[in-house]
């Protein structure tokens, strides 16, 4: 019953194709998103997932997650008001549907960036966004990358690690991602991403312009 409510959901959503962007910590979905929105920021939204763990230096509620209490968290996810949720290093992650809502009621492109739990549950609605995955070039590459942040303790550094591994995985399942781009040049993975999106972009621009 609960993924046939969120399928008669999306079928009454309208707005461009949603974009669900995945991949390991590290692997530098963050600053290839930040670069696109800034870029594009007539064309795409951000879909401002929810979190019960804290914010990091610099991070803002309502701009980078919405900070909630786990009580709070859960009981939208029991209310059904996510689409997808996950729990990661003892904190729980997800996107709400007002979330999604919101971006697409502006006729912007929205931006979905999940892990690979969220992936596999949206593929049971029929949102039918993008799948674009961005890897790391190498585990040893990923590594480094988290451990210069000094964000994280030996204990959490080693489940993205692990993370990871299983993510890297995954995304070689066939049909699973519509693109993946591996992050070993910033510039060459941000070309790649706008490829993957132009034609998307080019008709939101279109619209935005008549309209």
């Amino acid at each position: 019953m609960y993924m046939r409510f969120f399928t008669r959901l999306f079928s009454a959503m309208a707005g461009p194709r949603p974009v669900v962007l995945s991949g390991p910590s590290g692997a530098g979905k963050s600053t290839l998103l930040k670069r696109l929105m800034k870029e594009y920021d007539s064309v795409f939204g951000f879909s401002v997932s929810h979190t019960t763990r804290n914010p990091r230096p610099g991070e803002e509620n309502g701009r980078d997650y919405h900070y909630v209490t786990r009580e709070v968290m859960q009981q939208g996810i029991d209310n059904g008001d996510f689409i997808e949720n996950a729990e990661f290093s003892g904190n729980m992650y997800g996107t709400s549907k007002a979330a999604v809502q919101d971006v697409q009621a502006k006729n912007l492109i929205c931006i979905l960036d999940i892990d690979m739990q969220g992936v596999r549950n949206i593929k049971k609605t029929d949102l039918n966004p993008i799948y674009i995955s961005i890897q790391p070039p190498s585990m040893a590459v990923l590594e480094k990358r988290l451990r210069d942040r000094k964000t994280e303790s030996e204990e959490s550094l080693q489940k993205r690690l692990h993370a990871a591994r299983v993510d890297i995985e995954f995304s070689k399942e066939p049909g699973v991602f519509d693109v993946i781009i591996v992050n070993d040049n910033l510039e060459d993975a941000y070309g790649q991403l706008q490829k993957a999106l132009l034609e998307e972009i080019g008709q939101v621009k279109k619209i935005n312009t008549s309209s």
